[in-house]
């Protein structure tokens, strides 16, 4: 059987393309783009992923894989898979923020560590939102729900030279304000709490400065921050919980599946 370099060309592109689109979701994905995960099984996972679904696949476009279209194509993909995933990143950005916020009001910004996540130093009281928020985004089976969704995505956006328009990126870019809207609601409790804390230490270092209330007062704001943590723990998770069904309705829209 004589197989020609065009109709070679035209399978690899069937392979190509839906490939480009899974493993870019992989790259900003959350829980699964940590350095944690090597890369070797992100791509493992992202072939695996993309010889399942290929059977059920409409047809590719002609354009040859190695073309001024075929590239416009190719970054087509790229930005598909990235919006996906870097959505729910925003929405995990989210935990960071209210994270940095409290350990701030309580006294610990100089307490922090690497976190794998995101490589950047945070502070140590982070990592357990991260913890919480990861066992969360697993627990309700976010990532399978994210894979089906771009699978879906084939078939509302098919591969194409039509991909996202400027409408949609400008989309993308408005729903970032979440992230300061949620991190916000998260903290503000604990943050206007210790607040108050604080200025009652301010009046009454003012009413008696042989007292020495400040040198007392670190220790109690942490210990304080602590017993809030524990107490609203409960209510962050579900905020958290509907910023990333927010994140979820937003990106199937984005996908064009509703």
């Amino acid at each position: 059987m004589n197989i020609s370099e065009q109709a070679l060309l035209g399978y690899l592109a069937s392979f190509i393309w839906p490939f480009f689109r899974i493993s870019a979701l992989f790259i900003t994905m959350p829980v699964f783009s940590v350095r944690a995960v090597p890369v070797r099984v992100r791509i493992m996972a992202s072939l695996l992923i993309t010889l399942v679904i290929m059977p059920t696949l409409p047809a590719m476009p002609d354009n040859p894989l190695f073309s001024h279209d075929g590239m416009i194509i190719t970054v087509q993909q790229l930005v598909i898979g990235l919006s996906a995933g870097f959505i729910l990143q925003m929405a995990f950005s989210v935990v960071l923020l209210a994270d940095q916020a409290i350990a701030y009001s309580m006294g610990l910004g100089f307490a922090s560590m690497i976190d794998p996540a995101t490589g950047v130093q945070v502070p140590v009281i982070g990592q357990l939102f991260v913890i919480a928020a990861s066992l969360l985004f697993l627990g309700l089976d976010g990532h399978l729900l994210l894979i089906e969704m771009l699978a879906q995505s084939f078939h509302t956006l098919p591969v194409g030279l039509q991909g996202f328009a400027v409408g949609d990126l400008w989309r993308l870019v408005i729903w970032s304000s979440e992230i300061f809207v949620g991190g916000v609601r998260l903290a503000l409790p604990i943050m206007a709490t210790l607040l108050f804390v604080n200025l009652s230490f301010g009046v009454a270092s003012k009413a008696a400065p042989q007292l020495q209330i400040f040198g007392v007062g670190f220790p109690i704001t942490i210990l304080l921050g602590m017993v809030l943590i524990w107490i609203d723990l409960a209510t962050m998770i579900d905020v958290f919980a509907e910023t990333l069904d927010e994140g979820l309705v937003f990106i199937s829209g984005l996908l064009r599946l509703t």
